[in-house]
Formats: structure tokens, C-alpha cells, sequence
């Protein structure tokens, strides 16, 4: 009776099976540059158009700001404006003009008062 023999292991593989990235690559500087090229592009257009995902959606910021600086004009105008009045409603006190629309007229005195029918 013969013994079965022991099976025999798979031939050792000389050459260990590297991902498809490790592979020899020609022009392999080319495609380096290119790679940089296309992160700065994305960072470049990341910074113009911040976060959105979609840039061609992003809405126009240029009308806000000019409608804001138009508003904030008005409203500084308005208060230089009230300061202005009430600046100018002392100095009409101090000359003796009287408040606005308070204006006093002193009557001449009379030595006899006017009767009515008199």
C-alpha cells in the first residue's frame, strides 16, 4: 500500500502583484503637473466663489452691496441732518428768535385797554 503523497505548496510568486497605482507610468512628470494644475484651479475657484457647490447658481453680491451703502448714506444723511436742525434751533434761542414755531410777540403796552364798542 503506498502512502498518498503530501501535496505540494504553489510555487512562491517572484513578483508580488502591485496596485495599478504603483505601475510604471510614462510621462509621469506630465501627469504630476497636470494634477497640480487642476488642485490649484479648484482651490483658485473655491476662494472666488466660496463653498457653493454649484458656483453658476451663487447669487450676485454687488446689488447688496450698493444697495447697502445707498441705505447707509440715507441713514447717515437723516442723522446729520436732524443734528444740523436742532444745532441750528439753539443758536436761534441764543440770538433771541425763540423756538420755532414758539415765537413770542410782545404787544406794545397801552395805557388804556381797548374796550370792545368803544
Amino acid at each position: 500500500m503506498s502512502t498518498p503523497a503530501p501535496p505540494t505548496p504553489p510555487p512562491a510568486d517572484p513578483e508580488p502583484q502591485l496596485p495599478e497605482a504603483f505601475h510604471y507610468t510614462p510621462d509621469e512628470e506630465k501627469y504630476v503637473l497636470q494634477a497640480d494644475a487642476l488642485r490649484h484651479r479648484q482651490l483658485r475657484s473655491a476662494l472666488l466663489y466660496g463653498s457653493s457647490r454649484y458656483w453658476r447658481r451663487r447669487q450676485q453680491v454687488w446689488p447688496a452691496v450698493i444697495g447697502g451703502l445707498i441705505l447707509t448714506a440715507l441713514i447717515c444723511g437723516v442723522i446729520a441732518l436732524i443734528g444740523a436742525f436742532g444745532r441750528q434751533q439753539e443758536v436761534n434761542e441764543e440770538r433771541g428768535f425763540g423756538t420755532y414755531g414758539q415765537q413770542t410777540i410782545q404787544a406794545p403796552a397801552a395805557e388804556e385797554p381797548l374796550l370792545p364798542g368803544a
